[in-house]
C-alpha cells in the first residue's frame, strides 16, 4: 500500500466534512477529505433543498385552489406533474452543481476517493491501494435513509426520500409510512400536488413535537386535511404493480387499500457500518456509535472526532457544519482540544402550517420548574387576514427568573418567529427582556408577543407598562 501521512484525515465530504475541512486548514493543519460516493451533500442532493423545491411548488398549487376564500374564482387547477418534478430536479442539480464546484476546486492532493476503513486509531486503508496515517481523524461519513423490515415484502415498490426527487412523473397514490418531518413535509406536497396520499405511523407523533398541547392542535389542524393513521399495525402484500396495505384502525375495524408506491419515512441511520470502528477503539453506545462529547465532538480521549448525520445528535444542516467546523478545529488542536458552547437548538418543519421547536423541547423539562406562556393562532389578526389562522404555540420559561429556555410551534410563517425565540432563548433573555423588544403591527409576530404577555402574567410579573404597543383586536 501507499502510505500517506497528514495532520487530519476526513471521512466524508458532506456539509460537516467540508466544514471540518476548513477548520483544520484554517489552523494550519495538512489534510485529506475521503470520500466513496458521488460529491454534493445529503441537503443539496436528496435533503434541504429538493424538499423544498417540492414544498413550494405544492404551496402555490393549494393557494390557488383556495383563492375562492378571498372571493378570487379559479376555474380548476391543473397539476403538470412532469413539470413540476423537472424543475425540481432542475434546481437540484444546480444546487448540487454549485457544491461539486467547490469541492472540485479544492487542491487535488487533498481529495481521495474510495471507502475509508480503520486499521489503527489514527490509521486508515482508502480502498485497497491507499493508506492514510494521520495525527486525528474526522468522522463525518453522513447517514442513509433506513427502510422498516416490514416492508421487506414489497421492496421494489418502496420509496425513500431520495428516491422522490429522482421521479419523473407523480404517482397516482402513495402511503407514507412515518410522520416525521420528512414524512409529513414530503406527504403533505404530494397531497396537494393531486396525489391520493394516506400518511401511517407506529405512534402517535406528528413531526418534532412532544408538548402536548401543541401536538394535539397540529392533529386537528393536520388530521382536517391529510389522511392520518396513527398507532397503525402494517402488514403490506403485493398487489400488481403496486402495494396493498393492510392496517387495524383506533376502533378495531381492518382495512385495506391499495396504492402505487410506499414512502419509508422512518427515520436516517448513521453511515458507520463498515468503517471497522472496532480498530479505532472508541466505545459506542447502544446504536453503535461512538460516544462523544458535543461541546468537543471527540470521542473518548482518543484523537477521533464525530460530526454531521454521522453523530446522529442534532442531524440538521446548520447544526452540521457547525459540528464539523468544531471537530475539525479541535482535531488540528489536539492534543489541545477546546469544548464551545453550542447555539440554541433550532428544528423547524416546512409543513404549512410550519412546525418548530426551539431551544428544549417540553419532553426535557421539568414541569415543577417552569411556567408556560401560551397562544392560539384561530383568532390572531394577521393570521385571519391572510386566511392562515390555524396553530398554538407554547413558551416555556424558568419559574425562579423568567428566563426563556424554549417553544414547541405550530403556526404560519413559523419559520421566521421561531428565529426570534431561538435568539432569544440563545441570549438568555428573561420574558421581561423579550417584551421590550419592538413588534410591528399588524404581522404575524404579534402572536408570539401574546404568549410572551401570558407567560409574564403565569410568572406573577408586570410588563414594561410604557412600551406596550397598542391593540386594536383580540389575538393581535
Amino acid at each position: 500500500m501507499e502510505t500517506r501521512k497528514v495532520d487530519v484525515a476526513i471521512i466524508g465530504a458532506g456539509s460537516a466534512g467540508l466544514a471540518a475541512r476548513r477548520a483544520a486548514v484554517e489552523r494550519g493543519a495538512s489534510v485529506v477529505l475521503i470520500e466513496d460516493g458521488p460529491y454534493g451533500t445529503t441537503c443539496a442532493r436528496v435533503g434541504c433543498m429538493p424538499s423544498k423545491l417540492l414544498i413550494a411548488a405544492a404551496d402555490v398549487a393549494h393557494e390557488v385552489a383556495g383563492a375562492g376564500r378571498f372571493g378570487i374564482r379559479v376555474d380548476g387547477v391543473r397539476v403538470d406533474g412532469a413539470a413540476v418534478l423537472a424543475r425540481v430536479r432542475a434546481e437540484r442539480d444546480r444546487f448540487v452543481g454549485f457544491v461539486v464546484d467547490s469541492v472540485e476546486a479544492l487542491p487535488a492532493g487533498e481529495r481521495l476517493r474510495g471507502r475509508a476503513r480503520f486499521l489503527a486509531p489514527t490509521t486508515l486503508a482508502v480502498g485497497d491501494a491507499l493508506r492514510v496515517e494521520a495525527r486525528a481523524v474526522v468522522i463525518a461519513s453522513g447517514s442513509s435513509p433506513t427502510r422498516p423490515p416490514s416492508l421487506d415484502a414489497v421492496r421494489d415498490r418502496v420509496l425513500v426520500n431520495d428516491d422522490i426527487f429522482a421521479l419523473t412523473e407523480l404517482p397516482a397514490s402513495l402511503a407514507v409510512v412515518g410522520t416525521g418531518t420528512v414524512g409529513l413535509e414530503i406527504g403533505q406536497a404530494m397531497h396537494r400536488l393531486g396525489v391520493h396520499t394516506a400518511f401511517f405511523s407506529h405512534s402517535e407523533r406528528l413531526g418534532p413535537l412532544t408538548d402536548p398541547q401543541v401536538h394535539a392542535a397540529a392533529v386537528r389542524v393536520f388530521g382536517a386535511e391529510l389522511d392520518l393513521h396513527p398507532n397503525a399495525a402494517l402488514s403490506s402484500v403485493p398487489d400488481g404493480a403496486g402495494v396493498l396495505m393492510r392496517w387495524q384502525e383506533r376502533n378495531g375495524q381492518v382495512r385495506q387499500e391499495r396504492f402505487d408506491f410506499v414512502l419509508a419515512a422512518t427515520g436516517r441511520r448513521p453511515n458507520l457500518g463498515d468503517l471497522g470502528l472496532e480498530q479505532a477503539r472508541v466505545a459506542l453506545d447502544e446504536r453503535g456509535v461512538p460516544r462523544f462529547d458535543p461541546r468537543t465532538m471527540q470521542c473518548g480521549d482518543a484523537p477521533i472526532f464525530l460530526a454531521g448525520d454521522a453523530s446522529d445528535y442534532r442531524p440538521v444542516l446548520h447544526e452540521a457544519a457547525d459540528e464539523g467546523t468544531l471537530a475539525g478545529a479541535n482535531a488540528a488542536r489536539y492534543p489541545g482540544v477546546r469544548a464551545e458552547i453550542r447555539r440554541a437548538p433550532l428544528t423547524i418543519a416546512f409543513t404549512d402550517p410550519n412546525l418548530a421547536v426551539v431551544g428544549e423541547p417540553f419532553a426535557a423539562l421539568d414541569p415543577d420548574l417552569i411556567e408556560i406562556g401560551a397562544v392560539s393562532y384561530d383568532d390572531q389578526g394577521r393570521a385571519r387576514v391572510m386566511g392562515r389562522n390555524a396553530g398554538h404555540v407554547r413558551i416555556y420559561g424558568r419559574r425562579d427568573d423568567g428566563t426563556l429556555l424554549g417553544a414547541e410551534m405550530l403556526g404560519p410563517r413559523v419559520e421566521h418567529t421561531a428565529h426570534l425565540l431561538a435568539w432569544a432563548v440563545q441570549q438568555q433573555m428573561t420574558v421581561l427582556q423579550a417584551l421590550e423588544m419592538p413588534i410591528y403591527h399588524p404581522v404575524i409576530e404579534e402572536g408570539i408577543r401574546s404568549a410572551l404577555r401570558d407567560l409574564c402574567a403565569r410568572l406573577k410579573l408586570r410588563p414594561p407598562e410604557n412600551k406596550r404597543e397598542l391593540e386594536c383586536g383580540p389575538g393581535t
